[in-house]
């Protein structure tokens, strides 16, 4: 039976050298203006939690300038090379569903390119998470599905034997499930690849 986890955690550790490396231009990427929506609203020194972290690049690198990181990515490779590139935040290798982090601990949640990994049926759940590790007033940047749809592509980055997994909900799916736990979506954007894409979306817990 195909384990859909572990497609992703062997194809991310194929792939890490070609999926991303050190010298990825952060100034020039649209990472940088969907962090923009949430840098301003944080406060130095608080609590970030990046899941799907990836080798550091761009995210916790960027954010471990002003904020206290925890990275979380189920490839062992990726985690390796993100605590030699960026040594100033903390990196764990794991299943983020399978996560236990303390209620309220996380001031913020970004999460690019890692949901849309988890199995659909799964995701819910994972949500549930992500609102109790906030704190009131929390705030979670995290790219989603525009179009429902779950597969596999072989060879994945031109990698020989790298396969790789998505399932996503659309994107009217994840609005309804963000505002099922409370949130309030303050911001929207769409990163197109391919023919299609991925929604973005910047929303906060209430304050009390």
């Amino acid at each position: 039976m195909v384990n859909p986890k572990r497609i992703v955690r062997d194809g991310y550790d194929l792939v890490s050298d070609a999926y991303r490396s050190e010298g990825f231009d952060y100034e020039r990427s649209r990472y940088r203006g969907f962090l923009s929506w949430l840098e301003p609203r944080l406060q130095n020194g608080d609590r970030v939690l990046d899941l799907g972290c990836g080798c550091g690049i761009p995210v916790a690198k960027v954010l471990s300038g002003r904020f206290s990181v925890l990275g979380i990515d189920i490839s062992p490779i990726q985690v390796r090379r993100a605590q030699q590139f960026v040594p100033e935040a903390e990196f764990r290798c794991a299943d983020f569903t399978d996560l236990e982090l303390p209620e309220r601990s996380f001031d913020a949640i970004v999460a690019f390119y890692a949901i849309i990994h988890v199995p659909i049926g799964e995701q819910p759940a994972l949500f549930d998470s992500i609102a109790s590790w906030l704190v009131p007033g929390g705030f979670l940047l995290v790219s989603v599905g525009w179009k429902q749809w779950t597969g596999t592509e072989p060879d994945w980055c031109d990698v020989p034997g790298a396969a790789m997994y998505w399932s996503h909900a659309d994107s009217n799916t994840y609005r309804s499930w963000l505002k099922e736990r409370g949130f309030n979506i303050l911001e929207e954007g769409f990163l197109p690849e391919g023919d299609g894409g991925h929604t973005i979306l910047l929303a906060q817990l209430p304050a009390t």
